[in-house]
């Protein structure tokens, strides 16, 4: 039987790199709008402006196509540069990391990135899996090893530097993230930010410094 989807031509080098990231642009915003059970070939094709042809030929399945979404977004978070400076002030490195960090989880598509794989993780759990160690667990051990200098420094004293820094990441959300993430209300202005930060920031210094 001769399959109806027409063929198409690989372009290379930076064209081809250009065409993957524009399939993916346009799967992600339909991932994004109708979630990955309610996304198609047909609508991803018609929204990455490219034929269906052309898709299949950068991606086998819907499934490949999302695994790659989530590995960007793997590798576009884990660069994310904070300022975590280990010679710097806790009260200024935290609120300065605080305010950067929920400007990436609360972003306009962020929390939607989110849903999506949470959706996605029973059914495809290394992809879960991934996004977790490589996004979640990364940003915390990057903060851990920052606290950890700080308790060298004896600025603070910390028996479980991924706790806490868990916890100051949680701390950084409250009031914030799940609302957004759950569409009750939208993304957070930079003041309610700067309002849970500095809150966020009080509280876990009360439990962590250093007593005189």
């Amino acid at each position: 039987m001769v399959s109806s989807i027409p063929l198409a031509i690989v372009p290379t080098g930076e064209d081809d790199s250009a065409k993957r990231h524009q399939i993916m642009d346009g799967a992600r915003r339909v991932f994004m709008d109708l979630g990955f059970d309610g996304a198609s070939m047909n609508e991803i094709a018609r929204a990455a402006g490219v034929s269906k042809g052309t898709l299949y030929v950068y991606f086998a399945d819907k499934h490949s196509l999302f695994e790659s979404i989530v590995e960007r977004e793997c590798l576009r978070q884990g660069k994310v540069s904070f300022n975590l400076d280990p010679a710097g002030a806790a009260e200024t490195v935290l609120r300065d990391f605080g305010r950067a960090y929920m400007e990436i989880v609360c972003r306009p598509d962020g929390g939607s990135a989110v849903r999506t794989v949470m959706a996605i993780a029973e059914r495809m759990p290394d992809v879960g899996r991934r996004f977790y160690d490589r996004v979640i667990a990364h940003t915390n051990q990057r903060l851990a090893d920052y606290l950890r200098a700080r308790v060298k420094a004896k600025e603070l004293v910390i028996d479980d530097y991924e706790l806490a820094a868990m916890q100051f990441m949680l701390m950084c959300q409250a009031t914030l993230f799940q609302p957004y993430i759950f569409q009750a209300k939208p993304v957070p202005t930079s003041e309610q930010v700067a309002a849970v930060v500095d809150s966020a920031v009080r509280l876990f210094l009360a439990g962590y410094r250093a007593k005189p």
